[in-house]
C-alpha cells in the first residue's frame, strides 16, 4: 500500500443510516453503511473496524476524525459524537463537524436552489436551503419544523422529502448521508465547526420536574 498522507476516519450517525468512510486526501479508501434507526450504538464501532481493516489503515494513521454533527435525533447524534471525541482523545488528533445536511447537499449533486430535508419524527423535518451559485453554500437553516409549513417545490433531498412528497413534490435521492460525502466536504475546504450537537430541540426524554405539583389523589 503506499504511504498515507491526510488520513480522515468520518462517520455520521444522525439519520436512521450508520456510515463510515476512510479517506487518504480526497481518495475514499473504503467505506461501509447500513440502515437501521435502533442499533446505531451496535453498528458504529464494528463497522468503523470494518473499513480500516478494509482500507489497510490502522488507526494510530488517523490524522483526522470528521463526524456529522446533525441535526438528528438525540440519541443516535450523541454515539456519533461520543464515539468521535472519544478517538480524537485516544490518538491524539483533531476531531471537527461536519452539519450532516451539508453533506447530503454535496452528495445530492444538485445544482441551483433546493433543499435538504431528514425525518426528525413526531411528524416534522430538519431542513436547510442550499444554493450553488459561486461553489455550494447553505443559505438557511437548519431548521425543524412541520413540513406543512416549509412547503416547497423545487428540487428537495433527503428522507424527509421522500416521506413528505405532499410538502415537497420534487423530491429526489439520496435519502440518507454517506460517510464519503463527509470526506468531499473536509477534503473541499467547505466550512467545518465543532463536533458539538445539532439538536435543534430538546430530547424526547426529559428529568421530571420533582418541584411541580402533585397529582391530586382522588
Amino acid at each position: 500500500m503506499a504511504s498515507l498522507g491526510r488520513v480522515l476516519l468520518a462517520f455520521d450517525t444522525a439519520t436512521p443510516a450508520v456510515t463510515v468512510a476512510v479517506a487518504d486526501g480526497d481518495v475514499v479508501l473504503a467505506e461501509r453503511s447500513a440502515v437501521d434507526a435502533r442499533r446505531h450504538g451496535e453498528l458504529l464501532a464494528p463497522t468503523i473496524a470494518a473499513v480500516l481493516s478494509e482500507a489497510g489503515v490502522d488507526r494510530r494513521s488517523l490524522t483526522q476524525v470528521a463526524v456529522g454533527a446533525g441535526p438528528g435525533p438525540f440519541t443516535g447524534l450523541r454515539i456519533g459524537l461520543v464515539t468521535a471525541r472519544t478517538l480524537g482523545a485516544v490518538l491524539d488528533i483533531p476531531v471537527v463537524g461536519v452539519c450532516t445536511l451539508d453533506a447530503l447537499a454535496l452528495q445530492s449533486g444538485l445544482d441551483g436552489v433546493f433543499r435538504v430535508v431528514t425525518d426528525a419524527r413526531r411528524q416534522q423535518v430538519y431542513w436547510a436551503a442550499y444554493a450553488t451559485d459561486g461553489g455550494l453554500h447553505r443559505v438557511d437553516g437548519p431548521h425543524v419544523d412541520v413540513p406543512a409549513d416549509v412547503v416547497w417545490d423545487g428540487a428537495a433531498a433527503g428522507a424527509g422529502a421522500a416521506m413528505y412528497a405532499d410538502s415537497f413534490p420534487g423530491h429526489c435521492t439520496p435519502e440518507h448521508p454517506s460517510a464519503s460525502a463527509l470526506c468531499g466536504w473536509v477534503a473541499g475546504g467547505l466550512p467545518l465547526q465543532p463536533p458539538d450537537p445539532l439538536y435543534l430541540r430538546r430530547p424526547d426524554a426529559v428529568e421530571r420536574d420533582m418541584r411541580g405539583a402533585r397529582k391530586r389523589v382522588l
